[in-house]
Order: C-alpha cells, then sequence, then structure tokens
C-alpha cells in the first residue's frame, strides 16, 4: 500500500492531499529515511511524522484497508509520542 493512502486509512493523517504534502515536504521518515507518498509500506515497518516540532513515530502492524473506522486504530502501534 502506498504511504499516503496507509496514513489516510489508518486514520493518522486525516486527508490524502494532506498526507502528499506532509511527505513533500519531508516531514516523513519510513525506516529512518524521508520518504516519498509513493513508497510502499510493509507490516514491521517504522514511520515517524513531525507534526510542527511533536514527532510521532509508529510501527505497522497491517496494510490491509479496514472495513469500519473502528479497526483502523489497529493498524499501528505508537512507539513514541511526546504529548
Amino acid at each position: 500500500m502506498r504511504l499516503d493512502k496507509y496514513l489516510k486509512v489508518s486514520r493518522l493523517i486525516k486527508r490524502r492531499t494532506v498526507a502528499n504534502e506532509v511527505a513533500d515536504a519531508g516531514r516523513i521518515l519510513l525506516n529512518g529515511k524521508v520518504a516519498k507518498a509513493s513508497a510502499s509500506v510493509e507490516p514491521g515497518d517504522e514511520i515517524e511524522i513531525t507534526f510542527g516540532n511533536r514527532p510521532v513515530k509508529v510501527r505497522v502492524l497491517s496494510n490491509v484497508e479496514p472495513r469500519t473506522k473502528d479497526v483502523a486504530r489497529e493498524m499501528y502501534e505508537i512507539l513514541s509520542d511526546p504529548a
């Protein structure tokens, strides 16, 4: 699954266009490297997103598109969130 689509369906970012903009700005790291919106996401990958000056790090548990929004939270586990 593409990174921008993953961020949208997992509800880490609300809109796919916003996910594209964040990736284009270089504020998303996939396994420690700056990632483009078209990068492929697989289970086990680690994604770090910088929201302003607050980085959030998650591990991908599943890249299967969920049927309901309630299951979206089960697609990842939060590794670090300074909030």
